[in-house]
């Protein structure tokens, strides 16, 4: 049988989240089969744990974010990116801020201290949503085009396409292709960082947002070049960190996807509304597990996890 997974031990990090600049305590616990991710305001006077799922999404300016007003927790898509990478089902995730800390700006930060808490198999069932039918999600406006799709498919894959009109992102590559069953999400994805342009960082900090961004969590650009000194980390960053996020854009579902994920300048809103017109559509999908391991689509065994 195919089992869950959370993590060994206790962990901790130190950050600054990449909107609010405010310095944050991150604590990672291991949680019981069947818990899902859930996240808790430690800093509140009333904190009340929130489980992952895409109802709790109720904002995704700029980042994801789950709770309430008052009870925000946000820009959670890198952690959960790599708590998908990994395949932990099951974390408990505290925080002494409303902001998860931004770290270098990609998910391999998180991805070290998942590892190095070590991965727990877990006796209960791990279980999937399996798509059965496509579902897509489209917008149009002023010519401008964006869309998001799931087709059925034996394991997990994303296809994503950006279109920025920027020189230092056009000479980069613009589709990247990424199957969880033939590629290796760690040394393909996790390294890849956000990005943002010097002309939006006046418009973001006087919205409040960006206030913790730069050179050390962040690709810069002016209107012509990236400016960090260290360069690009692939060739192709840019469309690569827009994979990382909607990998774990699409985890706030509270279960690993079976299907291909397709996507043309798709970002945080349109991938949850993606995840709520599937959940919507009771015809489009199961929930699947595996008593044979012999039968679970490539890139989802406790071998390959372990091995990571």
């Amino acid at each position: 049988m195919l089992v869950q997974r959370t993590i060994k031990r206790l962990t901790r990090a130190v950050g600054v989240g990449l909107h609010s600049g405010q310095r944050v305590e991150l604590t990672l616990r291991p949680a019981p089969a069947n818990t899902g991710i859930v996240f808790t305001r430690v800093d509140l006077p009333n904190p009340e744990p929130v489980v992952v799922s895409a109802e709790a999404v109720f904002d995704t300016r700029m980042a994801t974010t789950i709770g309430r007003e008052g009870a925000r927790i946000s820009t959670i898509e890198h952690i959960m990116s790599a708590c998908a990478g990994l395949g932990i089902d099951n974390l408990y995730i505290d925080l002494t801020a409303e902001e998860v800390p931004i770290l270098d700006g990609s998910s391999a930060a998180f991805v070290y201290l998942l590892r190095e808490a070590g991965i727990e198999l877990q006796a209960a069932a791990k279980q999937f949503v399996r798509v059965t039918k496509p579902v897509e999600v489209r917008t149009e406006r002023l010519g401008e085009v964006k869309w998001a799709r799931f087709d059925p498919f034996n394991g997990f894959k994303l296809s994503f396409q950006i279109d920025f009109s920027h020189p230092a992102v056009d000479s980069t590559g613009q589709i990247f292709e990424f199957d969880m069953g033939q590629s290796h999400y760690v040394k393909e994805i996790a390294r890849a960082r956000t990005f943002g342009f010097t002309r939006d960082v006046e418009m973001l900090r006087s919205s409040g947002l960006a206030l913790g961004g730069g050179y050390d969590n962040a690709i810069v650009m002016d209107d012509y070049k990236v400016l960090n000194q260290d360069g690009l980390r692939y060739d192709d960053e840019f469309v690569r960190h827009k994979i990382l996020d909607a990998i774990g854009d699409l985890y706030v579902l509270g279960k690993p996807l079976l299907a291909s994920y397709s996507a043309y300048r798709s970002g945080h809103a349109m991938n949850n509304q993606l995840l709520r017109a599937l959940l919507a559509r009771e015809d489009a999908w199961e929930l699947v597990s595996f008593e044979d391991e012999k039968l679970v689509p490539q890139g989802f065994s406790a071998e390959q996890a372990l091995a990571w």
